[in-house]
């Protein structure tokens, strides 16, 4: 490497909720370190400026899928992608992190060289690729493909006349009013586009979700229910005086762990006893399609009926991660008569549909593809330690934020079952944490070294069909701590919490 190569401290790849995040965690906490986040695409955001379909949200509550170290502002519970997305851009303003974003500038490759203690990385930029070096490599591009969602390929497709699309690219110019839609899929996408496609001035004529096989689906208050509560006593305190501050950082604190504890208490009780909590769920959506008082909606053996095909999937809850729609409108939709639900298996499309292995055809002018996304961990950026390369499948993730035999490297991929933003937090804290460890003893390497004695398990534990299909291309965690955390915050906040330097994490 040549001196003409520029050195930073920490190189944050990607300027998402993860990348932003981490970069304003470091400024203001290590403020005598260079940071430098590099942006493949052109814009930050991340998943909330990648994607534009209609009603598109978080599924996690905003008190939690919000910074600990930066309140959500306001009840929402569910926000929408704009509210998210200038939340982020918010916080990247405030902490002075927007000016650090090098956009356009994608990581190809990241080669360790132990001599020199630095990562040289390989970056594409538009004035052609060049080369940075970095004390410390973060990863914060999360785990999926931002060029192509999973598109599973069906007889017929060619021939099919209308308007074919996928989610992770919605044209700007797409036109559904009072069209037939058929939107194929039933987890968080899909069941966020139905309501939103079959509501307001513009809507579809028709918007029919068609399934392979039900998921779990749970409607939540739009707005949350205790941070309401709390606003109309605390919030009528002068909002610019210190009560006014205390009132409000008292609401915030208050919601986040109320929504925290009811996350990891109904996970727990899902896995302990699935047979309560699925008849939850099914009476719970069998009230919300059944018809109340003189308004629209299903009779109770209609619904019943409802809930029994469509409704009741074959696995456990938490499986697979579980769908949520605010304020109950999927359920709205259907009762009122502006959306359906189909489960049955695609023989082939047609010229003015799909034809289902039952026999039956579903006409559609436009058909959406939600069927996922396809697993690219790290941004598919070629990992190397001194000319070798890493595969990622004869790693060990440690703590679920670093890997074996891979030194001064970190990555951020939040929960599966709870907010990202959860996880997200304990890794900024951690790797601060670790950096300032390592300054203050003029530490210049950290590794992890695969212990032979801990046995694998699989990187991710949901059975949804986009991990399943990338199993083999990720890393295996342990059977044990620090190999392996438990997907519980608690937990993981006190592992996460403790010295850095615990005798498995060696420095040089």
């Amino acid at each position: 490497m040549g001196a003409e190569i520029e050195q930073v401290d920490v190189l944050v790849v990607g300027a998402g909720l993860s990348g932003i995040g981490a970069a304003a965690q470091v400024r203001e906490r290590l403020p005598g370190l260079s940071v430098v986040v590099l942006e493949a695409r052109a814009a930050s955001g991340g998943t909330w400026d990648l994607f534009r379909y209609p009603g598109i949200r978080s599924d996690s509550d905003m008190f939690t899928f919000g910074y600990r170290w930066r309140p959500w502002p306001g009840e929402v519970a569910l926000a929408d992608g704009q509210m998210i997305l200038d939340y982020l851009r918010t916080v990247a303003e405030e902490y002075d992190v927007d000016r650090l974003i090098r956009y356009r500038h994608r990581v190809t490759a990241a080669a360790w060289d132990s001599t020199e203690k630095r990562w040289c990385l390989t970056v594409t930029t538009p004035e052609g690729e060049r080369r940075l070096a970095a004390r410390f490599l973060w990863n914060c591009s999360g785990y999926y493909d931002y060029e192509q969602g999973h598109q599973p390929t069906w007889d017929g497709m060619a021939d099919f006349e209308g308007t074919l699309v996928h989610p992770q690219h919605w044209p700007e110019e797409l036109d559904y009013a009072d069209k037939s839609v058929v939107v194929i899929g039933s987890g968080a996408t899909a069941v966020t586009l139905v309501p939103a496609m079959a509501s307001g001035d513009g809507r579809a004529a028709q918007v029919v979700m068609l399934q392979r096989s039900p998921s779990y689906i749970l409607s939540r208050p739009g707005r949350d229910p205790l941070a309401r509560l709390l606003s109309g006593t605390l919030g009528r305190l002068p909002k610019a005086g210190p009560l006014g501050r205390l009132a409000g950082g008292a609401i915030f604190e208050s919601t986040r762990w109320a929504n925290i504890m009811l996350t990891i208490g109904s996970y727990q009780l899902a896995r302990k006893s699935p047979g309560v909590v699925r008849r939850m769920v099914r009476d719970s959506t069998r009230k919300l399609l059944t018809r109340r008082g003189e308004g629209p909606g299903f009779g109770a053996e209609e619904a019943e009926a409802l809930v029994s095909e469509h409704f009741t999937p074959s696995y456990d809850p938490w499986d697979q991660r579980l769908c949520f729609v605010p304020d109950g409108d999927l359920f709205a939709a259907m009762r009122e008569g502006r959306a359906s639900v189909v489960t049955d298996r695609i023989k082939t499309f047609t010229a003015k549909g799909i034809e289902l292995e039952s026999g039956r055809t579903l006409e559609a002018d436009i058909v959406v593809s939600a069927t996922g996304l396809r697993i690219k961990l790290f941004g598919g950026i070629e990992l190397s330690v001194d000319g070798e390369s890493v595969r990622l499948p004869e790693t060990m993730s440690y703590k679920a934020l670093m890997l074996s035999g891979v030194p001064n490297f970190a990555y951020t991929i939040g929960y599966t079952n709870a907010s990202w933003t959860l996880k997200a937090d304990l890794v900024s804290d951690y790797v601060c944490r670790l950096l300032a460890h390592m300054d203050s003893r003029g530490y210049r390497e950290a590794r992890v070294e695969r212990d032979p004695a801990v046995g694998e398990r699989p990187f991710m534990d949901l059975a949804s069909g986009y991990i399943q299909r990338a199993l083999d291309l990720m890393p295996a965690q342990g059977d044990r701590a620090p190999w392996r955390l438990k997907q519980n915050y608690l937990t993981d906040l006190r592992v996460m919490g403790r010295p850095v330097d615990d005798g498995v994490l060696r420095f040089s």
